[in-house]
């Protein structure tokens, strides 16, 4: 079997690694920084780790579990929890311990929060996906099919816009309707009641997947080259060279699993695939930004995550639940706005003073904070928007990442899903023919 050129070791492109070497194929991830995870990695802050963003998965997230389960990740590492709004003082809905779809049935009924017309109109709008096999016009927002559901506004405040916000991390008047209907489709209609669950690491992001897919490499003959950056690729009548892969090296099959802004330089670089490079370059982005606040141990959420209302920040997770720290508060403000970028001053004092109002009381001043902000964590899922695929124009050169054409938001399963597909074809295509 060929050996494979894997550039970037985030998820999907370990995905990739991993899944071709469970099938014994040879191969190197390059990667230019010295930590595994790309955008879902720890940064160090004085002699302690955070990790950049605070992911939430979910159950229906089954290629990334499974991935995890083949590379010994202890289902211990993971905090699962019903599928729980937490809104202190304007709503909580948590699933019933049933199965599928009585567990969210029972949730909704019993939710604390709702008025009845309000419960009635989650089912309604359920309905109207599923009377349509969750298939919507392209270009249909989020906002659009609230509207046509007749949607209450304080529903659309305290539940679908959230929700919306959290697993598309785009605006509910930007985001795509078909998307959304497509993560309520597998986590609250057609899936187990498992699919549902929220999944929390309790563990940082680089040991969750990262690390323990590189171990799983090492006992396969695979190699991970950190701190070693690809610059270019210049195709070959043979397959490509790599600029600043150590040695000399032609190779028949490389999967560029990097962020999109340096795939798409790489891409350029080839000097066959303008028309893609150009594609990854007009995809709209969004930023993520997380606040971390560090208090004493006695100060605690009243969930593991709780929705937080009037302020920049729509999540925030009590670490110390999660076998963190105690007293560490992650604040999760998706798609900032301009203006809140800009003002980083203001965002500390005015999540606290959201965090204080969920808990109605007072909280002490943070012994440290930090905020993180990465500009680019995830394409913006608006309507209609074209995601390029896993193949290029060039043969043997493919693409894997959360940005690739998929029916799900730029997640870390689309992450995960991309790079297996990329094995699966990479495979499929250089596999012998029978005789």
């Amino acid at each position: 079997m060929t050996a494979v050129a894997i550039i970037g070791a985030g998820y999907a492109g370990l995905a990739c690694a991993v899944e071709l070497a469970r099938h014994d194929v040879e191969v190197t991830v390059f990667e230019r920084s010295r930590t595994l995870g790309g955008r879902a990695r720890v940064i160090r802050k004085d002699d302690g780790i955070l990790d950049n963003g605070q992911h939430l998965l979910i159950g229906a997230y089954t290629e990334l579990t499974r991935l995890l389960r083949l590379t010994s990740v202890s289902p211990r590492q993971i905090r699962h929890l019903p599928l729980t709004l937490d809104i202190p003082g304007q709503l909580y809905l948590r699933a019933a311990a049933l199965p599928a779809p009585l567990h969210l049935l029972m949730g909704v009924v019993c939710a604390r929060g709702l008025s009845w017309r309000e419960r009635f109109a989650v089912f309604a709008l359920l309905r109207h996906l599923k009377r349509r096999h969750f298939q919507l016009p392209a270009e249909t927002t989020v906002t659009e099919l609230l509207t046509d559901c007749r949607q209450p506004s304080r529903l659309r405040n305290l539940l679908w816009e959230p929700l919306c916000l959290a697993a598309l991390n785009t605006p509910a008047h930007e985001a795509s309707a078909q998307v959304f209907a497509n993560i309520l489709r597998d986590t609250l209609v057609t899936g187990s009641a498992t699919a549902s669950e929220l999944l929390i690491p309790r563990i940082d992001l680089s040991e969750l997947f990262p690390v323990p897919a590189a171990r799983y490499l090492a006992t396969r003959n695979g190699n991970i080259l950190a701190s070693n950056a690809i610059t270019a690729i210049t195709p070959d009548s043979a397959g490509f060279r790599l600029a600043g892969a150590p040695g000399y090296r032609i190779w028949p099959q490389v999967v560029i699993a990097t962020a999109p802004h340096h795939a798409a330089t790489l891409l350029d670089s080839t000097g066959a695939c303008p028309q893609l490079a150009a594609q990854i370059k007009a995809l709209p982005f969004e930023a993520i930004t997380t606040i971390y606040l560090a208090f004493d141990p006695g100060v605690t959420l009243p969930s593991p995550m709780i929705g937080l209302a009037d302020g920049p920040a729509q999540w925030a997770f009590d670490r110390g639940q999660c076998d963190g720290p105690e007293g560490l508060i992650a604040t999760v403000i998706s798609a900032p706005r301009r203006e809140q970028e800009k003002d980083r001053n203001a965002l500390v004092p005015a999540v606290l003073a959201q965090l204080e109002r969920a808990l109605g009381r007072s909280l002490p001043e943070p012994q440290w904070t930090r905020i993180i902000t990465e500009k680019r964590a995830t394409i913006a899922c608006r309507p209609g928007l074209e995601r390029p695929g896993i193949a290029t124009p060039l043969p043997g050169l493919w693409l894997a990442g959360d940005y690739i054409e998929s029916e799900y938001p730029a997640t870390l399963e689309s992450a995960v899903r991309a790079g297996v597909r990329c094995a699966c074809e990479i495979m499929s295509a250089v596999r012998p023919l029978p005789q």
